[in-house]
């Protein structure tokens, strides 16, 4: 099934990985990346506005997209983290779908369904991913955060947080 299937939240959250035989294996490669120091200038956050369930691989995909555009200025010259962590189990009753096939197959009402993948519940005004860069790599951070929204596939925004008091005097 596509990722729009999954964008609702309806129900309870599954999060009870014992009790599945097949658990899928979380695609977010890094929590963290770059260098971790106290010398930066801006913190940017990448926030949702509405109440979504974002998949694993689309989480990796924003990060890697982000990560990769700050990282042309330097490995070392920002510092990114992912503040979600996807822990509903979703589900698909998979249908047969072969040639020959007449009619649709209805299935069963409600089934369980097999793990396909996981998910992060977010609420409106969360955080999703936060980076610390210079003042220097601040425009290409922006960047690569437009980038990433893209991939999330809900609305977004990105706000900006001066760290250092003169900094903000120099902008205003």
């Amino acid at each position: 099934m596509k990722g729009v299937n999954y964008r609702e939240t309806r129900g309870m959250p599954y999060v009870r990985r014992e009790y599945i035989a097949g658990k899928p294996q979380i695609k977010i490669a890094r929590f963290a990346s770059g260098q971790a120091s106290q010398d930066y200038d801006y913190k940017l956050e990448l926030v949702v506005t509405e109440k979504i369930q974002i998949r694993h691989n689309a989480l990796e995909a924003a990060r890697l997209a982000a990560n990769k555009r700050m990282a042309t200025a330097g490995e070392m010259s920002f510092f990114s983290m992912l503040r979600v962590y996807p822990h509903v189990i979703l589900r698909e009753n998979k249908m047969i779908a072969t040639a020959g096939a007449d009619r649709l197959q209805e299935g069963m009402r409600r089934a369980f369904g097999k793990a396909t993948g996981l998910a992060a519940r977010v609420k409106p005004d969360q955080v999703i991913f936060e980076a610390y860069v210079t003042a220097a790599n601040l425009p290409l951070a922006k960047e690569g955060f437009k980038v990433a929204s893209s991939k999330l596939g809900c609305p977004t925004y990105t706000r900006v947080t001066a760290l250092k008091p003169q900094v903000a005097k120099i902008e205003e």
